[in-house]
């Protein structure tokens, strides 16, 4: 067995930031192999995180991947609002994002923890988080991820909570974030008139026909004023009809237009919640 010198812990715990006499213990056990520890060190946290299935995770981060090949969005819980701006945890959700966009894929988040973690080689993004969960001791969950083939864009909202990924062909990464940042802040619920939720149209519409027959208004011209009337609608419920917020003198579709950009679809996330995709 090695000999568990000062200098032996020290250099564990500068590599995983626990206590001193946590990681003596573990290179003790481990008979002085420092990678054994470290694997010993890990297993401790995905521990810690089956012992504590119960506590409840409010807290979070929204993280984005995008190219011209494929994106995705991810979102991480966590117990703490500290602990969803950590360094390490802002690298981690950043991490989980890149690599269900240019991995193999991921059909559940339980898939991506095992795959490898971008920013460290030799590591999967599981053990990279059983190493955090060892020092932060809180527990993390991955309750959802996405990922779309094709080019995307995107924007995530100053505070990680809010992002969006937008699938869309043409156009550039300013134009992308841009409009990422018009569904942020104007939560569409759908990307384009035609892939609106007809029932939410025809709801709207009998309420305009009500309200036009209410004010007395002739059956002959009802059509032709609800016509009038859905484009307020619209201007609220679709993002390529609304007013763009950078120049309310032209609507998304038209500014997408003159970018060269298609836009096709829309994932919007906020942590503990579902907003929109469409």
């Amino acid at each position: 067995m090695a000999e568990i010198t000062a200098a032996l812990v020290k250099e564990l715990r500068e590599q995983t930031q626990l206590p001193m006499m946590k990681c003596k213990k573990a290179l003790v056990e481990a008979g002085g192999d420092m990678e054994a520890a470290k694997k010993q060190l890990r297993e401790e946290g995905a521990k810690f995180i089956d012992g504590r299935g119960d506590r409840t995770t409010e807290e979070g981060r929204i993280a984005i991947f995008t190219s011209d090949k494929a994106g995705a969005i991810i979102e991480l819980q966590v117990e703490s609002a500290p602990v969803a701006g950590n360094d390490e945890v802002v690298q981690l959700a950043k991490d989980l994002a890149e690599q269900l966009a240019t991995g193999p894929g991921a059909a559940t988040p339980d898939d991506l923890w095992e795959q490898p973690c971008p920013s460290k080689s030799g590591q999967t993004l599981k053990e990279v988080r059983d190493e955090i969960v060892n020092k932060i001791r809180e527990v993390f969950r991955l309750p959802r991820i996405c990922r779309i083939d094709g080019p995307c864009g995107g924007y995530v909202h100053h505070d990680g909570k809010t992002g969006v990924l937008l699938s869309a062909e043409g156009g550039d990464d300013t134009l992308a974030k841009n409009i990422g940042m018009q569904v942020v802040a104007m939560k569409p619920a759908a990307a384009t008139k035609e892939e609106l939720d007809p029932a939410i149209v025809k709801a709207e519409e009998d309420i305009q026909k009500e309200r036009a027959r209410s004010e007395g208004k002739p059956e002959n011209i009802i059509e032709k004023m609800i016509v009038g009337r859905m484009k307020s609608f619209y201007a609220e419920k679709v993002l390529e009809e609304q007013p763009y917020i950078h120049d309310d003198k032209k609507t998304v579709g038209q500014v997408a237009k003159e970018g060269g950009m298609k836009i096709k679809s829309f994932t919007l996330w906020k942590v503990g919640e579902t907003t929109a995709d469409a």
